[in-house]
This record gives C-alpha cells, sequence and structure tokens, in this order.
C-alpha cells in the first residue's frame, strides 16, 4: 500500500489510533473480518463445507491486497466491497479454487460495507471512552483542587458575580459525563449485524438464512437487529449526532480556556512546552493552540452531522447516492472528535491557574461586581425596588467618580444606617459570595464516581 502524503495536518487534527481505524487498510480489514466470519457462520450451518474456510479465512488478511489497483477499480465498480470481492476470490483460489466458489454467499455489497463500518466504530467508540473517561477524571481532580477559587463569572462576555474555577470545571466535567453515559447507551443499537442480501430478504440463503445471520452476529460479537437496516441509517445517524455533541463540549472547554487566555484576563493558561503557541514572528506570543483544535472541530463537526442528517431519506431497500454520502463523513467525526479530544488531554490536567490574576481581575469593576449582594441585603430592609434603585445610583456615581463602590455606598446615608461597616465588609467580599459554587462541584464530582463505579453490562465486558 502506497502511504498518502496529504496528511500534513493529522497530528494537529486528529489521533494517529483514530486514523489507523478508519484508514484504508483499516476499512478494508473491516470487510475481510465480515467475510471470513461469514464463512465461518455458513460452514457452523452447513451452507458450505467446513474444509474451505481456512482457506477463506486465510485470505481475509488486508495486507496481502493492492490497494492501488482497488482504488481505480471502486472508480468502476461504485463501491469498495464489488472489486475487493473480486480480489478476494482470485487470493483464495491461488491456493484453492474450489474455496473460491463459497465466498460472499448471500450476502450483497452494503452488507460487507456496513458490517465492516460497524466493526471499525466498535474500535473507535472504545478509542472514545477510553480518551472521555481520562479526561473525566482530569476534570474531576481539577474541580476539586480548585472548588474554592474565586474568579469573575462572566454573562454576555462582561463581568457578573464571582463563581470559582471549581465550579466552571465541574460544567465542563458535567457535560463530558453526560456524553460518557450517552455513548454507553447507544452502544447496543450501533454495534449490529447488517446482514439482508440483495433485497433485504436474504433469500438467496433459503431456509438457512437466519440460522446464518444468528451465527454471524454471535462470530462478530455484534446485536442482530429485528431486520436490515440498508436504508434505515437512523444507528448510523445517532452515533453522528453524539460526535457533534461531543466535538460541541469541547468546544466550550477550548472557547473558556482561550477567552482566559487572552491578554487581558490572564486566569488560566493551557500547559506551556518548549516551541507550543509561540508566533513566527512576535516572541512574546503564548497562543492557545489546543483550544484552536477543539474550537476547530466543533465549528468543522455541524456541517458532518448535517450531511449524514441529509442522507437519511434513502430510496426504497438499497440507496443511490445518499449512502455514498456517509462514507468519508463519519469517519472524519470520529477523527475530528478524537483530535479534540487528545488536545484536550494535554490541556486539562496541566492547566496553570493564576489565583492572583483572578482576585485582580475580581476588583477590576471596583466593586460592582458585588452590587447585587448588596442590593439583596439592603432590599431585605428597604424593599427590593428601592433597594435596586439606590445601589444603582450608587453604581452609576462610582463609574463616574472612578471610585470603589465601597466609597459610593458610604456616600449614601440610606445605606448606611442600614448596613454597617462590616456587614459592607462582608457583602463586597468576593469568597463570601460564591453561592452554591461547592455543592455544584460536589455534585459534579459524585456523579462522576458514582457513573465509574456502575455496575457494567454485558454490553461494556
Amino acid at each position: 500500500m502506497n502511504k498518502q502524503d496529504n496528511r500534513l495536518f493529522d497530528r494537529y487534527f486528529t489521533q494517529d489510533a483514530m486514523r489507523t481505524i478508519f484508514s484504508d487498510q483499516g476499512r478494508l480489514q473491516g470487510m475481510l473480518d465480515f467475510e471470513a466470519a461469514l464463512a465461518r457462520a455458513q460452514a457452523k450451518i452447513g451452507v458450505i463445507p467446513a474444509e474451505v474456510v481456512d482457506d477463506i479465512a486465510q485470505a481475509c488478511d488486508a495486507t496481502l491486497y493492492d490497494f492501488d489497483a482497488l482504488a481505480a477499480a471502486i472508480g468502476d465498480a461504485g463501491n469498495s466491497a464489488i472489486p475487493l470481492i473480486k480480489a478476494l476470490g482470485m487470493q483464495i483460489a491461488r491456493h484453492n479454487p474450489t474455496a473460491e466458489r463459497y465466498v460472499h454467499m448471500g450476502a450483497t455489497s452494503q452488507d460487507v460495507m456496513d458490517s465492516g463500518l460497524v466493526l471499525q466504530l466498535r474500535q473507535a467508540v472504545t478509542l472514545l471512552e477510553r480518551d472521555l473517561q481520562t479526561l473525566a477524571e482530569h476534570m474531576a481532580q481539577q474541580a476539586q483542587r480548585h472548588a474554592s477559587v474565586p474568579m469573575p463569572g462572566r454573562t454576555w462576555l462582561q463581568q457578573a458575580t464571582p463563581i470559582t474555577l471549581g465550579a466552571k470545571i465541574a460544567g465542563w466535567l458535567g457535560a463530558v459525563n453526560r456524553h460518557r453515559r450517552r455513548l454507553e447507551e447507544i452502544k447496543p443499537r450501533l454495534l449490529c449485524l447488517q446482514f439482508g442480501g440483495a433485497s433485504g430478504t436474504l433469500a438467496a440463503l433459503g431456509d438457512a438464512a437466519f440460522p446464518v445471520a444468528e451465527a454471524l452476529a454471535c462470530d462478530l460479537d455484534l446485536a442482530l437487529p429485528d431486520q436490515p437496516w440498508h436504508t434505515q441509517r437512523d444507528r448510523l445517524v445517532e452515533f453522528a449526532s453524539l460526535m457533534g455533541l461531543v466535538a460541541g463540549s469541547l468546544g466550550k472547554l477550548g472557547r473558556d480556556i482561550s477567552l482566559l487566555m487572552q491578554t487581558e484576563t490572564g486566569e488560566v493558561f493551557e500547559p506551556s512546552a518548549a516551541g507550543k503557541g509561540g508566533s513566527s514572528t512576535m516572541p512574546h506570543k503564548r497562543n492557545p493552540v489546543g483550544a484552536a483544535v477543539m474550537i476547530s472541530a466543533t465549528t468543522r463537526a455541524p456541517g458532518l452531522v448535517a450531511t449524514m442528517l441529509s442522507a437519511m431519506p434513502q430510496e426504497h431497500e438499497r440507496s443511490l447516492g445518499l449512502w455514498h454520502a456517509e462514507w468519508e463523513t463519519l469517519p472524519e467525526l470520529c477523527c475530528l472528535v478524537s483530535g479534540a479530544l487528545k488536545h484536550a488531554l494535554l490541556v486539562v490536567p496541566g492547566l496553570e491557574v493564576d489565583t492572583a490574576r483572578m482576585l485582580s481581575n475580581l476588583d477590576v469593576t471596583r466593586g460592582l461586581v458585588l452590587a447585587e449582594a448588596v442590593s439583596i441585603a439592603l432590599a431585605q430592609r428597604i424593599g427590593r425596588d428601592a433597594a435596586h434603585q439606590l445601589i444603582e445610583r450608587c453604581c452609576h456615581r462610582a463609574v463616574a467618580q472612578g471610585c470603589h463602590l465601597r466609597e459610593s455606598l458610604n456616600a449614601e446615608s440610606e445605606v448606611t444606617t442600614q448596613l454597617s461597616p462590616q456587614m459592607l465588609d462582608d457583602l463586597l467580599d468576593p469568597a463570601k459570595y460564591l453561592g452554591q459554587s461547592w455543592r455544584w462541584v460536589e455534585r459534579a464530582i459524585a456523579e462522576h464516581h458514582a457513573f465509574n463505579h456502575r455496575p457494567h453490562s454485558s454490553e461494556d465486558s
């Protein structure tokens, strides 16, 4: 197989392991694994002679085939299974011409390609589960570590009220664990055999059809669906949609980190390393290169998910063109998500946190971020509307005069007669206005541990 030389960006945008799963060799091996399993299943049921199985199975090795020749043949054949099965038959015939007669009996090209894809997706799911679990573990540790670290909360890109860094990370953690649960729930629907023959009836196998289907599903360790799904693509589209969700949550992570790394903010940074995030002309630059990949994935994923959705209304029992649109789309989604996960796994464990800068930024507004706290305390004494108007007036004065909110509050006798200096000190202390931040961290971590220690179903084993 000739190695492709157009992978300049692969190391940046995807993982080698995921690209290997969806490489040409990975695709062909999935289809060949189906053909070997079909031969074993049919021999078990008595449809083909048992003595031909070894010769068929030995030929089901992707390294035996000329990928360039297959690629050229696909252009005329219309799919990858047709030339592969022809090449498989020729490979078998060199050693046992009799065995060649029994290859691919009763199956159709889409059975081979779809079942081969499912075998690839099973490997991809294993890789995704591993990475998501590791990422969730790092997030849980970071949320715990920074559970009490105050920082500005931001709404509409403006400072709002104080939160904690731990609470922000707990939000990331919750999303990742929800995706882990979704991935677990989808597996029984996704990892199922495609085997229907020409029009989904398996008529070519007669009375042996269903026993062969059962034996084939068992051999491949795939679920046997209620019927073939040649033009019912909801299983794959559900998975594609989940990949879009994962990409979106990783994009949210990347967006938050990139904003926190801005020079004017400078609160949280990707871990530094030699040569990482530099500029070709500005020596001082420290660019969020991991966040860029996460944001890139979440930008590209919706279009790929939309392609999968658009390809759902497939014609009758076998599709023209819509099925073809899936072939590169779903693998690319998996590769993009794997790349975003790779960078998240580099970023989250080594987050560099500047707690002093967070406190400094909390004081940028000179106390205004705690105006709500003062207003609520005062409302209990003079009423909500009156308190809101009074504190709003104090805020406007503080901005106009460039002074701290405390100074503006001190100028209002209605405030100072109701709230003592100690009360005002407490109300204007960011560390004392963090609400339920600690609880959200505890709950996210508890949910994380509960998921990790759940009883495993048979699909997990």
